[in-house]
């Protein structure tokens, strides 16, 4: 493992999903990417397409860089796809955007959404990196692994996230909690979960399942062994 891209549909995904993984890595001296795909706003208006308030956005990519600067990690790549919308847009728009970022970055590892989320932008993305990586000659990406999103994966039914890899992150549980804590106009109160408890929850529910006091899991999609 020397290069990790992390595909990302909204801003503060990239933290739920593996923010404890991400710092974990960049510890271990492991180059990590972000590429979030989506705006993150406007679905949460009525008049869509006239909600693009640029001082929103402008706070929006604010956070976006202080829960990366929070995480060091240096390099981030942010787009605009319309939030909760991937459904409108080309697939072959999202992969291409994710085969530019990747032959720039040139990963060997993707962490990702699970395709069965019930956030129809999770379940695209996923289907753009796994179009974008297609298993060919010569392909650089060896390995994708799936993580979960709180308010999103455990709602998933029938194809629920079946983890099989476990990553220790009790030494970076608190890193992800800041990073997390960047995002404050996506911190719910508990017992949404999506707020500080229910990440601490989950992380001690899958410590627990492995002997560890916090981790982080995984569902390993591929992995091609030289």
């Amino acid at each position: 493992m020397k290069n990790v891209l992390v595909v990302a549909a909204h801003p503060d995904d990239e933290v739920l999903g593996c923010g404890g993984t991400i710092s974990k890595l960049l510890k271990k001296g492991i180059d990590v990417a972000i590429l979030i795909l989506g705006e993150g706003i406007t679905s949460r208006y009525e008049n869509r397409e006239k909600a693009m308030d640029i001082e929103q956005m402008k706070e929006l990519k604010n956070h976006i860089n202080d829960a990366a600067k929070i995480l060091k990690v240096k390099k981030n790549f942010v787009l605009n796809f319309p939030d909760n919308r991937f459904d409108s847009v080309p697939l072959l728009d999202l992969v291409k955007v994710i085969e530019n970022v990747k032959n720039k970055f040139i990963p060997d590892v993707i962490f990702t959404h699970h395709g069965e989320d019930l956030n129809i932008d999770h379940q695209i993305t996923f289907n753009a990196v796994l179009t974008a990586c297609r298993a060919i000659a010569g392909e650089m990406v060896k390995q994708i692994y799936c993580f979960e999103t709180l308010s999103s994966t455990e709602w998933s039914w029938p194809n629920t996230f079946k983890p099989n890899v476990y990553v220790d992150i009790s030494k970076t549980i608190e890193k992800k909690i800041d990073a997390m804590k960047a995002y404050k106009n996506e911190l719910k109160e508990w017992p949404h979960p999506r707020s500080i408890k229910g990440i601490e929850i989950l992380a001690e529910k899958r410590g627990c399942e492995v002997g560890l006091a916090y981790a982080e899991a995984f569902e390993l999609v591929r992995s091609i062994n030289l």
